[in-house]
């Protein structure tokens, strides 16, 4: 592929969707990639296809919205830059042209990124010798990455600042270090596996984060055992041990990743599993507390409408019938940029004049109320989630998956635990 692209090469990519990193994955190792603002996909399995398809229908409101499957490819150029591009399974065009693709990059100016994680923006008609000296000078900035990339690897907790101009959630790409890591990996198992495969199926899957400005997103690792069936005895063993070091054995619950926006320093801060396999109890409830600060105060207006859908949930599990979910993960997402706080006497006519400062402790002589935030929560991850319907497996399981009930009643009452302890 060369430098830059040539007319033919922009009609061959206009037939797919140029996939980019999708920088709200928070824990997890199977990368996510941005379809479009509201789809993302990730590589197939075929046990977690096999559940979207057939999952009961009282459960999907608490997963995301299936959307189908697509062919990925991926070339590299002698630079080592990446394109990876989502195509219509099996020349089923319909597929892809059904989804809203309204906000992805014109197709004459492509997105691309490499697997040193400096990423460029290229044009047909940028000359070459720009194009050049662009690429001198990414090299130069890649060697400073990778010594950061080295240093992110070894942080388990991370604060960045976001840039305050346009739009805040356009400012994450260079941020989320764990979507860093996942991304740079799939990339390179997809570079190794080249001279022998160069199409994979990757599912299409609703993106969760999608409604909100500055998503807060805490993943959590559900259950009290984590090993699939079908796991070997060295994984099995590994998985085990992971629980009984953890949260995992004694509440049923830890922290998998997580990403706050602290509205007080206009920063981000990032928690990766490593430091959420390490929490005690304890840990588990400040690493929650944390989660819903935004760093000036609590958002206590998220507690009812959390615990109400966590409680929910719980009930929906308790009825199914030979479902396990393990290694499966729950999502908490909810808007760290709140909308304004409205006086207790204003009139509806002044709450747009309200500024952001307004509602700052200093102001004073007002009092405030909080308005509605929405909140999500949301199962992922099924690939070793098995079912007596499935038919093919070995083992059978009879009533429900008490370790992830376990989990979640636990989680429950430590929310709890926190909502009223802020209340006093």
């Amino acid at each position: 592929m060369s430098p830059a692209f040539g007319a033919m090469e922009v009609e061959h990519y206009s037939k797919g969707v140029l996939l980019e990193p999708f920088v709200h994955q928070v824990g997890g190792h199977s990368c996510v990639l941005r379809f479009n603002d509201k789809t993302i996909c990730k590589p197939l399995i075929q046990r977690e296809h096999q559940f979207y398809e057939t999952l009961p229908t009282e459960m999907r409101k608490f997963t995301p919205q299936y959307e189908g499957v697509v062919s990925v490819s991926f070339e590299e150029d002698e630079d080592g830059n990446l394109c990876l591009i989502a195509y219509p399974l099996n020349g089923d065009h319909d597929n892809l042209e059904s989804l809203d693709n309204s906000d992805c990059e014109p197709k004459s100016k492509l997105l691309r990124w490499t697997n040193k994680k400096t990423m460029l923006l290229e044009n047909e008609k940028i000359p070459k010798e720009w194009v050049r000296q662009h690429r001198k000078e990414e090299k130069m900035k890649s060697h400073k990455l990778e010594e950061e990339f080295e240093w992110l690897k070894k942080s388990e907790v991370l604060y960045y600042t976001v840039e305050k101009k346009g739009n805040v959630s356009s400012q994450f790409k260079h941020h989320n270090p764990w979507s860093m890591k996942c991304h740079q990996q799939q990339l390179q198992r997809m570079k190794e596996n080249a001279k022998h495969r160069n199409q994979y199926k990757f599912i299409l899957l609703e993106n969760l984060t999608s409604r909100y400005e500055v998503p807060c997103v805490l993943d959590l690792k559900m259950g009290t055992r984590q090993h699939g069936d079908d796991a070997s005895e060295e994984k099995k063993a590994n998985q085990i041990r992971k629980c009984q070091q953890s949260t995992s054995a004694v509440i049923g619950v830890r922290v998998c990743g997580m990403q706050v926006y602290q509205a007080g320093t206009g920063q981000l801060m990032f928690m990766n599993k490593y430091h959420g396999r390490k929490l005690s109890v304890q840990g588990f409830k400040e690493a929650l507390y944390q989660f819903f600060h935004n760093g000036k105060y609590l958002r206590r207006e998220l507690f009812e409408s959390v615990i109400k859908k966590l409680t929910e949930l719980k009930s929906v599990l308790e009825k199914q019938e030979s479902y396990r979910f393990y290694s499966s993960s729950l999502l908490i997402i909810y808007d760290g940029k709140e909308r304004q706080e409205v006086a207790v006497d204003s009139d509806p006519e002044d709450i747009e004049d309200l500024s952001e400062e307004s509602s700052d402790e200093s102001a004073g002589a007002y009092a405030y109320k909080p308005t509605a935030s929405t909140v999500d929560v949301r199962m992922i991850d099924f690939a070793h989630t098995t079912c007596k319907y499935y038919g093919e497996d070995s083992v059978v399981h009879e009533g429900q998956d008490t370790g992830y009930v376990f989990g979640l009643q636990n989680l429950i009452d430590i929310i709890k635990e926190i909502r009223d302890e802020s209340s006093e």
